[in-house]
């Protein structure tokens, strides 16, 4: 079983910054993609970013230039780095991450519980 945990949410004017965290933890497995996800009230789920193990990125178009995907695979640990933030910007975000228990060859997708964001003057 593996938890997320994700942090770093809160209020911010327009133009602000935010620094999301999501920290796995649990035991005997290897991380594969991690992403983050937002929900704004009345709307669906959308992406905001992908990271694979190796580093590689995608971003939203509506994200792009402005927020940040980065992982820490030593501490299972995935960042977003939230920049120049509008006031659509505003959801509760979520972490994923697709896991591979070790010794196995299966893959879990697993979620945190969601961080609020709320950009506002």
């Amino acid at each position: 079983q593996v938890q997320l945990v994700e942090s770093g949410g809160g209020l911010v004017p327009p133009g602000g910054s935010l620094r999301l965290s999501c920290a796995a933890s649990g035991s005997s497995f290897s991380i594969n993609a991690m992403g983050w996800y937002r929900q704004a009230p009345g709307k669906q789920r959308e992406l905001v970013a992908t990271i694979t193990s190796g580093g590689n990125t995608n971003y939203a178009d509506s994200v792009k230039g402005r927020f940040t995907i980065s992982r820490d695979n030593a501490k299972n640990t995935m960042y977003l780095q939230m920049n120049s933030l509008k006031l659509e910007d505003t959801a509760v975000y979520y972490c994923n991450a697709l896991v591979t228990p070790l010794g196995t060859r299966s893959n879990y997708l697993y979620w945190g519980q969601g961080t609020q964001v709320t950009v506002s003057s």
